[in-house]
């Protein structure tokens, strides 16, 4: 049982000490899931700026 449990934590030390690496695969799913949001950003940024002038036009309307 004994000899089990060491062979079973030495495998999963060598693994953790794997982890640490970037591998290509990372980076391409990371280039994946920012190109759709370098994308729409700019979108974004230009409908909250119209919306908050339309914000802004409507309150000050509402107070005259």
């Amino acid at each position: 049982m004994r000899e089990w449990w060491e062979s079973k934590r030495q495998v999963l030390r060598d693994k953790r000490e794997g982890e640490g690496r970037y591998r290509f695969s990372d980076f391409i799913t990371e280039v994946l899931c920012w190109v759709p949001e370098l994308l729409i950003f700019p979108f974004r940024l230009l409908y909250w700026f119209v919306k908050g002038i339309g914000r802004l036009i409507g309150f000050i309307l509402d107070l005259t």
